[in-house]
């Protein structure tokens, strides 16, 4: 009565045993397990059909050794360069590391899925299979939106919000989703990626080199993603004497910029209510003197909030001041 899946994998492992008998005696003395077992078994069947019995046994010989200190997650990242054991270019190991990330990728997106059902109580529950990449993308978003604190130490329930409500880190990621939500575009999809995912590679690659890429995450992604992704995110030199852009844009416009936005980055690193870890990336920028008062959409007049406290400083039962060093302190009213 197992799961249909699970059972297919172990018959397969065992057929794959017959094939690999130095990992079948290892798997049957204890030295690794079966989920070591089924990455050595597994790049064995991913090797180029060149490869001569002989290197076959050297490459599962030199998976096994490393499967002694590794866990199967890592050991499954080493098993994609494993033909390192018996090719001395590394550009041939490189282009067949890429080959397998390309597959994996395009199995990936075969597999991708999201169903949502609404649970007619006002929620709406889902479940979703995506790629590795779009996974660890949405991760660190969640991340970054859940692990900063919103106030000091001891700051009042008005400044830092119910922080029983983030005491359950599923129901922390919860709420993080739906701010992520929120603060989609609502008029265009956005011309360049919202968030980033910091990409580690040659020029090389990025001019068409069979090799895959680090991300910040630890995961590697291909060559093709990179230059997929490439065309959509923002590759950005840094460029000294350049042609200026206005800053101030008094009244002429109610909207902060883009540039604006980019300027005051070099202000500010997080939200200026003290003590708010959120980073500047995930502010709104606020009119310090009201827009509908007469402030202007100038620099001096901006200050970045975090969407909680953004929303705090406009709600009628709040009321914030700016302090000497910038930050922005909210009471509730009495």
């Amino acid at each position: 009565h197992d799961d249909a899946r699970d059972t297919a994998r172990e018959v397969r492992l065992a057929r794959d045993l017959d094939r690999h008998p130095a990992t079948r005696a290892a798997l049957t003395a204890g030295t690794i397990t079966p989920a070591h077992a089924d990455v050595i078994t597994a790049a064995g069947r991913q090797l180029p059909d060149h490869v001569s019995p002989g290197q076959r046994l050297a490459v599962e010989e030199s998976l096994l050794a490393k499967a002694e200190g590794l866990p199967p997650q890592e050991l499954r990242r080493q098993a994609r360069r494993a033909l390192a054991a018996i090719e001395p270019d590394p550009a041939v190991v490189d282009a067949h590391e890429d080959d397998l990330l390309r597959e994996r990728e395009r199995r990936a997106r075969a597999r991708t899925r999201i169903s949502l059902h609404d649970n007619g109580d006002g929620t709406i529950s889902g479940h979703f299979t995506v790629p590795v990449l779009a996974g660890h993308l949405l991760e660190k978003l969640l991340h970054s939106l859940t692990s900063p604190r919103r106030a000091r130490l001891g700051a009042t329930a008005a400044h830092a919000g119910d922080t029983r409500a983030l005491a359950d880190p599923a129901h922390a990621r919860g709420l993080a989703f739906v701010e992520l939500l929120e603060h989609l575009p609502s008029d265009r999809l956005p011309a360049k990626s919202a968030a980033t995912l910091v990409v580690h590679l040659d020029a090389e690659t990025l001019r068409g080199a069979l090799k895959a890429a680090n991300l910040e995450t630890g995961e590697q992604i291909s060559s093709d993603e990179v230059r997929r992704l490439a065309c959509s995110a923002g590759l950005i030199p840094a460029v000294l004497d350049g042609k200026s852009i206005p800053l101030d844009l008094g009244r002429s416009r109610r909207l902060f910029s883009e540039t604006q936005w980019v300027a005051l980055s070099r202000r500010h690193s997080r939200c200026a209510a003290d003590g708010c870890e959120r980073p500047y990336a995930w502010c709104e920028l606020h009119h310090l003197v009201p827009w509908s008062r007469g402030g202007p959409t100038d620099l001096a007049n901006a200050v970045p909030l975090c969407a909680f406290h953004h929303q705090r400083v406009h709600d009628s039962e709040f009321s914030h001041s700016r302090g000497p060093d910038g930050s922005i302190a909210i009471r509730r009213r009495m």
